[in-house]
């Protein structure tokens, strides 16, 4: 008790900074004890990795859980949003009344309720009439169209974002759309060959709901009208396919959209990321559908996009910090669904531009603020490294002495070279945005070394050597990360993912090594006339690698 009191007479005379930095280290060793040493603290380490493999930010998750157990979880999400779709929708359950009503009044169409949650706020729309419903698309080519724009745009009287996008950076201009596109029974878009199942959200003419995994062939069988892609299903044929856990994917911002058996839709729409509304699990919002009722649901696009637009104002607050986001698609609420039509904006173009910081008005417009402000310091540019001069010795014989190589090569035992080539070119870098550049001496068969002088002899890199000034960066994605650091993107939600490693190369490795960038030297070195039998450079002249 002396010694206690002792130390606490001690720490109370320390400075205001030291005390801090000590209290600082013991909240850290007490919180890291916990997490990382107990039942519980491991159950929340879990929790929000799963939180983070479902944003932008998958390759995160190896800090909380470590990067075998992420590759693990990752993996367990893709397999449930795959078994979540094999049962087949049985549409017989639904039954929807004929309603042949025009000029309807927007509370005939839709309500609109406050929901919430113990970490989450939110809104749920009633949506009457299946058969007002209408997939939109976005105004014009080249980028995605915020939904409060679609709305007052086309007439509609409410709308709630629909499917995934590829988006770079969390950045992206909302146009890379991801799996189907189909509004009034057209196909506007698809990224995979028409026999490929997808999953799908959608609705038929009719107005059932259907929710799985189908190819755009069994679609026009099903009269599907109005469809985009995304997962996982919550409910099949009345069944609720969460039955242990929260469903996998943490909290976060959801969209979802389910059908009662009388083929009322109900749409709901939770914010999270933020201080009023953390975010809902799957298996809450699973929830909040089997208590109206619902027989057939699926998730939506989720995170950053999650919004609902009623009469051109948004009534959620979106998570991105640039508030509402341009989108490739919606589900709009229109009295007279037949008089909007969505526009084929992906006709005609072979490569999709995914967009990212580089043209995303909002964050150029931020960066802009800022080097006004003088708050922005501009990158400092690498220094060109110079080629490096060297010279090796080597000991012939140990009764004689040391004795520099010289730079005649020895003709009588070098196999000369028989295969002259081109030049390698210094790659490696991307020569579009999103688009890597093939590697140095991919495209091409070794060039002959050159031979070196013998005033200054300088190792002259051949190809396939790297150089110890090289840098490079990891290819990377959008995802969730898809990037997902170490996971695959095939179930990821993170609208995005990592780039596939390339198959190893049967040539010999680029000049850039591993590292995926190389800095050619400011000079080049002298070029010997070309011959069919040069000879190579002596083995005891090497290049850094």
């Amino acid at each position: 008790m002396t010694t206690l009191n002792f130390s606490l007479q001690t720490i109370l005379q320390w400075g205001k900074l030291k005390r801090l930095l000590f209290i600082v280290a013991l909240l850290t060793f007490l919180t890291s004890s916990f997490l990382f040493l107990t039942g519980p603290g491991g159950d929340i380490r879990q929790w929000l990795a799963q939180t983070v493999i479902t944003t932008q930010h998958r390759s995160w998750a190896w800090i909380f859980v470590g990067a075998e157990e992420r590759d693990r979880l990752v993996a367990k999400m893709q397999q449930d949003i795959e078994d979540a779709a094999l049962e087949k929708q049985d549409n017989g359950l639904i039954k929807i009344s004929k309603d042949t009503r025009k000029n309807r009044s927007v509370d005939e169409l839709i309500k609109v309720e406050d929901i919430s949650g113990q970490f989450w706020k939110g809104k749920k729309m009633t949506v009457y009439d299946p058969k007002t419903i209408r997939v939109m698309t976005p105004s014009h080519s080249g980028e995605g169209e915020k939904i409060s724009s679609m709305v007052t745009r086309t007439g509609a009287v409410a709308g709630v974002n629909g499917g995934g996008f590829d988006d770079p950076e969390g950045l992206g201009n909302g146009f890379a759309a991801i799996g189907a596109v189909i509004s009034g029974g057209d196909v506007i878009y698809t990224d995979q060959d028409g026999s490929i199942a997808q999953h799908i959200v959608g609705f038929t003419k009719n107005g059932t709901l259907v929710i799985g995994k189908y190819n755009i062939f069994e679609l026009r069988e099903m009269g599907i009208s109005e469809a985009v892609s995304f997962y996982p299903r919550l409910i099949a044929n009345g069944k609720p396919l969460i039955t242990s856990g929260d469903g996998g994917w943490g909290r976060g911002p959801r969209t979802a959209v389910g059908q009662k058996a009388d083929g009322t839709v109900i749409f709901i729409v939770i914010d999270g990321r933020q201080s009023h509304s953390v975010g809902a699990t799957l298996k809450e919002v699973q929830d909040l559908f089997l208590e109206e009722g619902v027989i057939n649901a699926g998730n939506l696009d989720g995170g950053a996009s999650s919004e609902l637009v009623v009469q051109g104002n948004v009534l959620t607050k979106p998570s991105s910090r640039y508030g509402e986001r341009r989108l490739p698609s919606a589900f709009l609420v229109y009295d007279d669904p037949t008089k909007a039509v969505a526009n084929r904006v992906w006709d005609g173009i072979d490569k999709i531009d995914a967009g990212g910081s580089y043209d995303h008005p909002d964050y150029l417009r931020e960066q802009a603020e800022l080097k006004a402000k003088g708050k922005l310091n501009p990158p400092t540019p690498a220094p060109t490294p110079k080629p490096e001069t060297k010279t090796e010795t080597k000991t012939t014989d140990p009764k004689t002495d040391t004795k520099t190589e010289t730079d005649k090569p020895k003709t009588d035992t070098t196999k000369p070279s028989t295969t002259p080539s081109k030049e390698p070119t210094n790659s490696g870098t991307t020569s579009g945005i999103g688009e890597p550049a093939k590697p140095a001496g991919s495209g091409g068969t070794p060039s002959p070394s050159p031979t070196p002088t013998t005033t200054n002899p300088t190792p002259t890199p051949s190809p396939g050597s790297g150089n110890s000034n090289s840098t490079g960066t990891t290819p990377g994605g959008t995802g969730t990360t898809g990037s997902s650091a170490g996971a695959g993107s095939t179930g990821a939600p993170a609208n995005g993912g990592g780039a596939a490693a390339p198959p190893p190369s049967t040539q010999a490795p680029s000049s850039s090594g591993t590292s995926g960038t190389s800095t050619a030297p400011s000079t080049k070195p002298a070029e010997t006339p070309k011959s069919p039998t040069l000879p190579e450079v002596h083995p005891e002249i090497k290049t850094t690698n």
